[in-house]
């Protein structure tokens, strides 16, 4: 016996998601079936208002509703320090830990030639234009430990020989290969704290 289409088409929308698979996209549809009224009504309100509200911060490039995010208008944060992640959850990632008190750049991706990902396709020209017009003093690159991170971050600090600021890369307790959203809290803080200078401009 098959769903009735309703059921069925739910079920496909979870399985959408990433690292949802048949039967938990199945759980997950019978069990949104059984939610009261209110809940799905938030529930479905909610993905039309991430869609429809969320946008990317004009400055930093992270998730935000406005023209600036929370951190961009935080004027108690150190502006003259920026943190490069590669997307916007590893800003969030960084804010639990707590430890960072600068400022974000999101580069939305890495660069991988293999994967036709080059320079010119993520957030690098928006990166060189805040060190040239913010007072920048120091750079952290803080990617994941893999080939397009290193490469990466090689290439941003051979960008920034000229320029007056001290770059430096996360320290790498972090395993290679590893995702940075599966590192525990410790780690990442002393990832940040224990950072290396790849050029010292100041």
């Amino acid at each position: 016996m098959n769903y009735p289409t309703t059921i069925a088409n739910l079920i496909e929308c979870y399985k959408k998601l990433p690292g949802i698979g048949g039967k938990t996209a199945e759980r997950l549809a019978l069990a949104t079936l059984n939610l009261p009224d209110e809940i799905t009504d938030v529930f479905s309100d909610s993905i039309k208002n991430v869609k429809n509200n969320t946008k990317r911060c004009q400055r930093c490039n992270s998730f935000c509703e406005n023209d600036l995010c929370d951190i961009c208008k935080d004027k108690t944060r150190d502006e003259s320090v920026i943190c490069v992640v590669e997307d916007p959850k590893n800003v969030i990632l960084f804010e639990k830990v707590g430890v960072f008190k600068g400022v974000y750049h999101v580069l939305n991706g890495l660069i991988s030639p293999l994967d036709g990902v080059s320079p010119d396709d993520i957030n690098i020209d928006a990166l060189l234009k805040r060190i040239k017009d913010e007072n920048i003093k120091e750079v952290i690159i803080a990617v994941k430990p893999t080939i397009e991170g290193e490469t990466t971050a090689l290439y941003i600090s051979k960008l920034l020989e000229k320029e007056p600021v001290m770059v430096s890369t996360i320290a790498h307790g972090i395993p290679l290969g590893s995702e940075m959203e599966y590192m525990d809290s410790l780690t990442l803080e002393i990832a940040i704290q224990e950072r290396k200078k790849i050029s010292d401009k100041q």
